[in-house]
């Protein structure tokens, strides 16, 4: 099994198509719990094609007794005896039909559910050598994939082998003169029909690349629009779609013309070969070795045969498309996350304090190993205490949080919450007692109540409404169409900016966490909202732990301590005052921000 930031992240690299089976195997596996299902499907086949096997001897006995005897009561009898058939071959069909149908969606939804649930637990080093869009497309299109196969590409292969053995023994039973002449035939034209099938199936994987290529395309724009728009590049994506869709119109024609050829070559080459037999048989007919209704019976057994060779043919492209998708799907499920609970995880101390220590710590992100954002960083915060973090960009200072929730792991050094190393914790429980606002906030695509909620999803509705109020929340919110309720739209667009922070800082406030984590938090307000979102926060931060990513003087100011950040190192720390007296960095990105005569206050980083 792999790591996350092991698996590999071009398209390219994992086919729709494999060769490899055992996928199939595997996913055989996660029909185990509804066996009752199963079995009834598998009954209601095999009445089916034991049904459309006993035709031909109804045809048999409807030649020989009723057109050929001229005997009106035994045509009757066998008429009645092919409806019968016919009857049953219905009933049979519809169980088999929908059972099938009904185990493949109930299969395909297991696995996808699975899937998720286990995406959601990879790390985000997983997620920066992967494409999201592309995970997307094996969640969704890939799983679809297993659906049709299971619902139709199994059960008809399962129905045609049995065709296939059942319609060979009958041929044997009723001439084997002329089944030994199909058995020498048949193979000549299967041979060219599976080296043909191998055409289609290259085909078939080209075509769903570039169809995932497509759907990557669409999801990567549409989620970027703001900044297509703003950069007037409407044209410019819409051509390269043009070009993505052509090519992959291009890829599915080339693969519905090979299928069609593949279809041709299935009648010409089988049926000719029934032909040739049916030339052989009626000359036996005249020379009074074989009846007319045996031979009509033997032609309708090869008819059977020869369709169940072709279905198979057909068949085999879709199980090894079935085969690649799964082989996507359980890649994903097989991907080892880089952070997981230990196996025997040490609890945190109750109640929580938040404490927090980082000791020595060397980090670099899995993208860029060679490139350390902390190096031997320590740094105690003590309970209670509000630690502003500041320095330029790329300092380091949202790495520290990203460590702290233990998103990734230091490659040295070592980090405790509570005097406990959060390596040793379960990661869920660490981060149920933090909570983050961050730069750029989330928002749901759902309502106020919902989002606010995200922070402790049992809180009551009065809580939630008491945190929006302590954000400043409620009254933007109260002068929505529905209120609370009113849905906010995709990733909040019907929020401003400033909305969308205080509705981040809502959900902050309702989680009640021991150590709170602010980025920027109230970068996107402007100066009267800042204020009073400052007095909400200053509440909110009283008794616990503190850790500040600040860029603006009025946050630093009333920090207990501020924490001096450059290239991953601590250059200075201390009180606001005590750093201006010493210079050094912070002294110099203080007096930038005071000479700056501009409305807009300069901002540290």
């Amino acid at each position: 099994m792999e790591s996350a930031s092991q698996v590999l992240s071009g398209d390219a690299a994992r086919r729709p198509g494999s060769r490899d089976l055992r996928h199939l195997r595997r996913l055989a596996g996660y029909l185990r719990p509804y066996r009752g299902e199963v079995a009834g499907a598998a009954v209601a086949l095999v009445v089916a094609a034991a049904s459309v096997l006993s035709i031909g001897v109804g045809l048999r006995h409807l030649v020989d007794r009723g057109f050929a005897d001229g005997r009106p009561q035994a045509l009757d009898h066998a008429l009645e005896a092919v409806l019968l058939v016919v009857f049953a071959l219905a009933i049979a069909t519809f169980f088999r039909s929908y059972l099938v149908h009904r185990l493949g969606e109930r299969v395909v939804t297991d696995l996808r559910q699975q899937v998720y649930q286990h995406v959601l637990r990879l790390s985000p080093a997983f997620f920066e050598t992967r494409r999201t869009g592309e995970v997307i497309s094996r969640i969704t299109a890939d799983a679809t994939v297993i659906q049709t196969v299971i619902a139709m590409g199994a059960t008809q292969a399962l129905r045609n082998l049995l065709l296939l053995v059942g319609g060979t023994v009958l041929l044997v039973l009723t001439n084997p003169r002329l089944t030994g002449i199909v058995l020498l035939v048949v193979p000549s034209a299967v041979l060219p029909i599976v080296a043909f099938g191998r055409r289609v199936r290259r085909f078939s994987r080209d075509a769903q690349d570039r169809i995932a290529a497509v759907g990557s395309q669409v999801e990567e724009t549409l989620n970027a629009i703001r900044t297509v728009q703003a950069f007037t590049q409407e044209e410019r994506e819409a051509e390269a779609f043009v070009v993505r869709s052509e090519a992959a119109f291009s890829a599915a024609v080339r693969h519905a013309r090979a299928r069609a050829w593949l279809a041709a070559t299935v009648i010409a080459l089988v049926f000719g070969a029934i032909v040739v037999v049916l030339w052989i048989g009626g000359h036996d007919v005249v020379a009074g070795r074989i009846t007319a209704g045996q031979l009509s019976s033997f032609v309708f057994y090869a008819a059977v045969v020869a369709g169940a060779i072709g279905g198979l043919s057909d068949v085999g492209a879709d199980l090894q498309r079935a085969a690649g998708a799964a082989e996507r799907l359980f890649e994903l499920l097989d991907t080892v996350p880089d952070i997981a609970p230990p196996a025997e995880p040490l609890p945190l101390p109750r109640p929580a304090r938040g404490a927090v220590s980082l000791r020595n710590v060397t980090f670099a992100y899995p993208a860029h190993p060679e490139r350390p954002i902390l190096r031997d960083f320590t740094l105690d915060v003590r309970p209670g205490e509000c630690v502003a973090l500041v320095g330029p960009s790329g300092a380091g200072k949202s790495s520290v949080f990203q460590l702290l929730l233990r998103f990734y792991d230091p490659q040295k050094g070592s980090i405790t919450f509570d005097g406990v190393p959060i390596d040793q914790v379960d990661p869920r429980e660490l981060r149920q007692r933090i909570a983050i606002v961050p730069q750029e906030p989330v928002i749901f695509s759902a309502d106020a109540w919902t989002n606010i909620r995200y922070g402790r999803p049992d809180a009551s509705d009065r809580e939630v409404r008491e945190a929006a109020e302590a954000a400043l929340a409620a009254e933007f919110l109260d002068r929505l169409p529905q209120g609370f309720a009113t849905f906010l739209g995709e990733k909040g667009v019907r929020l401003s900016g400033g909305q969308r922070q205080r509705i981040a800082i809502a959900r902050a406030i309702l989680r009640d966490p021991a150590l709170l984590l602010l980025d920027e938090a109230t970068s996107a307000l402007d100066a009267e909202s800042e204020r009073l979102v400052q007095q909400a926060l200053a509440h909110l931060m009283k008794g616990r732990t503190s850790l500040v990513i600040a860029h603006r003087l009025a946050t630093v100011q009333r920090a207990d301590r501020i924490v001096v950040m450059s290239e991953g190192r601590i250059l200075d720390q201390g009180r606001h005052a005590e750093l201006i007296a010493r210079g050094g960095l912070y002294a110099r990105l203080a007096a930038l921000q005071f000479a700056a005569d501009s409305p807009v206050p300069a901002t540290f980083g």
